[in-house]
């Protein structure tokens, strides 16, 4: 069943980084566009927080421009989404999503990941 994971969540304290891979199985990755999203309690999902395109091209929410950096290694079937400097606002559970291109519409998407938990705080 294809299917994409999220790995690399965690508690980091403000300032700090963490690195997300999104890895797919069973779907070949170099087809699709990936996006990653978000959902912090008490709120709406917000995303695509970015978007990494079938050719390596970076689309950025203005949310996340120049603190966060997503990149892709087709080979590994993963995407990852580096985020520095980190702040309690970008607490939230991470979700990538595949769809068949670029877009920054939700629905677009077709494979969803179970999302990995990610807690700023001191």
């Amino acid at each position: 069943q294809a299917q994409v994971v999220e790995f690399g969540g965690g508690l980091v304290q403000p300032g700090g980084s963490l690195r997300l891979s999104c890895v797919a199985s069973q779907l070949f990755l170099d087809y699709y566009a990936v996006g990653w999203f978000r959902h912090a309690p008490g709120k709406e999902r917000e995303g695509p927080l970015s978007i990494s395109s079938q050719d390596g091209t970076a689309y950025y929410a203005d949310s996340v421009k120049g603190r966060f950096t997503i990149s892709r290694d087709d080979a590994k079937r993963t995407v990852y989404l580096q985020m520095d400097d980190l702040k309690s606002s970008d607490t939230a559970v991470y979700y990538c999503a595949a769809a068949a291109d670029v877009t920054w519409v939700p629905r677009d998407y077709i494979y969803w990941g179970p999302g990995t938990q990610v807690t700023v705080s001191s």
